[in-house]
C-alpha cells in the first residue's frame, strides 16, 4: 500500500474534493480549491481497514506505550489502531470540559507513558500540537503525530520542527494532486492552481475574494 493508494482511496469516495475552479469556503472565510472530510472513510469498510492499516505500520517504529486520539476526528482512526496494537487509548478535547471533572483528555494517561497522537488531518498543525502539548502537561511523552493527510503547508513544517515532534501520513497533498491528474480529474492547468495555494494558501484566497 503507496500514499498514491491512500490518495485514490479519499478521491473515489468523496474524503477529498478538488474544485480549483469552483473554490470551497472554509469556515474561516478562506477559499480554498480543496476540501478534506477523512470521517467519510469510516463508512467505507475496506478504505477505513487500509487507513487503520497504514497507521499502525507508521506506530510500530516508535513503540508507543499508548495512543492518543484527537477529538473528534482523530478519536475512531486511534481506537482502531489502538485495538490491533493491543494498547491503551485516551483521546483529547480541543478544550477542558466546564462541568464535572473538567477534563481534556479523557482516559487514562500516566507519567512517562509513550503516545502516538492520531490525526485525520493536517492543515496548519495547531490543533493537534496543542493536544499534544496536553498530554506533556499530563506528564505523557508524545513521540510521534500520525495523519491521515496534510496539506503540507510550510507553517505546519514549522511547527512541528519547533515542537520537536515528527509528523507522519499516510498520503501527501502532491500525491493526491497527481493521481487525481493521473485519473483526469484535473487538468494541468489546474495543478499550477493547486501548486499556487500550497506555496500561499492565504494569498491565493485574497486574490478570488476570500478571507
Amino acid at each position: 500500500m503507496t500514499g498514491r493508494d491512500i490518495a485514490r482511496d479519499l478521491l473515489r469516495i468523496g474524503a477529498v474534493a478538488l474544485r480549483p475552479d469552483a473554490p470551497f469556503t472554509w469556515a474561516s472565510g478562506r477559499l480554498s480549491p480543496v476540501y478534506t472530510d477523512n470521517r467519510l472513510a469510516l463508512s467505507y469498510p475496506d478504505v477505513r481497514d487500509r487507513i487503520a492499516d497504514g497507521l499502525v505500520a507508521l506506530a510500530r517504529p516508535f513503540a508507543a506505550d499508548a495512543v492518543a486520539g484527537t477529538a473528534t476526528a482523530g478519536i475512531p482512526h486511534a481506537t482502531l489502531v489502538a485495538d490491533r496494537l493491543g494498547l491503551p487509548l485516551c483521546y483529547v478535547r480541543t478544550q477542558a470540559k466546564d462541568h464535572g471533572r473538567q477534563n481534556r483528555i479523557e482516559g487514562q494517561v500516566t507519567a512517562g507513558q509513550r503516545v502516538v497522537v492520531i490525526e485525520d488531518l493536517v492543515s496548519t498543525g495547531g490543533s493537534v500540537l496543542g493536544a499534544a502539548e496536553a498530554l506533556r502537561e499530563a506528564g505523557a511523552v508524545p513521540v510521534a503525530v500520525l495523519a491521515v493527510f496534510s496539506y503540507g503547508f510550510a507553517e505546519a513544517d514549522a511547527a512541528f520542527r519547533t515542537a520537536d515532534l515528527p509528523l507522519h501520513v499516510l498520503t501527501t497533498f502532491e500525491a493526491l494532486a497527481h493521481v487525481a491528474r493521473e485519473d483526469g480529474l484535473l487538468t494541468d492547468e489546474h495543478l499550477d492552481a493547486l501548486a499556487d495555494w500550497r506555496r500561499d494558501a492565504s494569498a491565493w484566497s485574497r486574490a478570488r475574494g476570500g478571507a
